[in-house]
């Protein structure tokens, strides 16, 4: 049999490659949601939408914009703020008349 000091030696290593490799794995799996999820202060989120920091304040007091508070303090997901957003996106002329196109032809269908 061996050294039983480099039995035990060659195992941990084993070991520990197998332990790097299932943390290595398990990191970069996770670090694309990781990144879009991370919570942002209310610097970081009124530097994302352009405004000040009172204007942030304002708008999470009137509870107008998406935040999570914990204690004193208040923190935004980056995902929620982007669908924020785009959720008060105004129609353009062209969307408008499409829309109602649409519409008078399925009136005119149905009637």
């Amino acid at each position: 049999m061996g050294n039983p000091f480099e039995t035990i030696d060659a195992r941990l290593s084993n070991i520990e490659a197998l332990l790097l490799d299932l943390f290595s794995s398990r990191f970069s799996q996770g670090s694309n949601d990781t990144a879009a999820e991370k919570l942002m202060t209310v610097r970081e989120a009124a530097e994302l939408l352009s405004l000040a920091v009172p204007t942030i304040y304002a708008l999470a007091q009137r509870r107008e914009i998406p935040h999570s508070k914990k204690g004193k303090r208040l923190y935004f997901s980056k995902s929620e703020l982007t669908e924020w957003v785009q959720a008060g996106r105004i129609k353009t002329a062209c969307e408008v008349v499409a829309e109602a196109e649409a519409e008078l032809a399925a009136a005119g269908k149905r009637g």
